[in-house]
């Protein structure tokens, strides 16, 4: 009999519920019972199953309320973990094994960067058909326009940072938001635009130490000048620019005190409240979607992919979403490096309309 388990792993991200939901449902729609595995690769080495179906009145597989209730919250019902021991080759044979033993006939990954690696080790190791969905809310994962959690922590940041410029105005201060994002600058670069920042700091804009704090004293300098009706300035800066958030407001404040006017400098740093809070409309629709072509992929066989959203017509593999498409992981892996390192195409198409607009911004 056919049998469908999923997990999540890595960071968690909203809409890794509603992805769970989807996978069950779908699942079920086929007439195929669904496990989920807790907290991520640790649990699969574990063998940490439980049933995410029951049987309903008609005698068919229904989810069960758990995952129909929570579908649309933050976080992830099954736990998560960055599991080092799936690191090591024994661990990923005792994964393997649990996997024989719960008669899994195929596989779905949802996670982010190292939870596709271990997609790609276990379809390596094993016959069992392996699917990943990209989740994750950094937007660093390769070939996938979007992944699960992006539009969600967005949606944080920006009424985070509409809160922080309301007082802001208040007292005519000068704000230094960070974001998350490790060494991708996507939801910095995301926010600064929808909250009208006055200016970003990306990692795929490298600078020195000494070039970035004369950049922030240069823009709340210019943004705050006598002759501007200013009363608030917004920086936004990702996590992933080396030079520490409450450095940048010291050294700021430092360099501005002694002059003509005063400046008030704060810093904000957001950190996990990013991740967390209920999967958006998009969310919902993106793990719909999502869990729909990869469960239709590992029924049919397919492993070793990742589904992506709109790429393009000539990349991937159709499937029966036209939005939807199907990676090799070996190639999600290598064009997430270069999203990483800078050279992929992607990145520096960011910091293109980064550099475009950087002008408008600070207007």
């Amino acid at each position: 009999m056919t049998a469908l388990a999923v997990l999540t792993s890595g960071g968690d991200a909203p809409g890794m519920n509603a992805a769970i939901r989807a996978v069950t449902k779908v699942a079920a729609s086929h007439g195929v019972p669904t496990w989920g595995i807790e907290n991520g690769y640790d649990g699969l080495i574990d063998g940490a199953f439980r049933p995410l179906v029951r049987t309903n009145r008609a005698g068919n597989p229904a989810p069960v309320e758990e995952v129909e209730n929570e579908g649309g919250e933050g976080g992830t019902i099954l736990g998560s973990s960055r599991s080092k021991r799936f690191y090591e080759r024994e661990s990923r044979m005792e994964a393997t094994r649990q996997l024989e033993e719960h008669s899994i006939t195929a596989m779905i990954v949802i996670g982010g960067n190292g939870s596709m690696a271990g997609v790609h080790a276990l379809a390596e190791e094993t016959d069992v058909p392996m699917v990943g969905i990209p989740a994750s809310i950094d937007n660093d994962i390769g070939l996938t326009r979007e992944a699960l959690g992006v539009d969600s922590a967005l949606n944080t940041i920006v009424e985070a940072c509409d809160n922080i410029s309301d007082t802001a105005r208040s007292h005519h201060r000068a704000f230094i938001v960070e974001v998350m994002g490790r060494q991708s600058g996507y939801l910095a670069m995301a926010a600064a635009v929808a909250t009208a920042a006055d200016a970003v700091l990306m990692p795929e804009r490298p600078h020195t130490r000494a070039e970035v704090i004369d950049s922030v004293v240069r823009v709340i300098e210019t943004s705050f000048d006598a002759a501007r009706d200013k009363t608030r300035v917004l920086i936004i800066k990702a996590e992933g620019v080396p030079v520490p958030t409450h450095e940048l407001v010291e050294e700021a404040t430092r360099r501005l005190t002694g002059g003509p006017r005063e400046y008030e400098i704060r810093g904000a740093v957001l950190g996990h409240v990013v991740r967390g809070g209920d999967a958006s409309f998009r969310d919902r629709l993106l793990a719909g979607r999502f869990g729909r072509v990869a469960v239709e992929a590992a029924l049919d066989g397919e492993s070793d992919v990742m589904t992506g959203w709109n790429i393009g017509v000539d990349l991937g593999k159709p499937t029966t979403d036209d939005w939807i498409r199907l990676f090799d992981i070996p190639d999600v892996l290598d064009e997430t490096e270069a999203l990483l390192d800078g050279t992929s195409s992607v990145s520096l198409d960011r910091v293109a309309r980064m550099e475009a607009i950087q002008g408008v911004l600070a207007l």
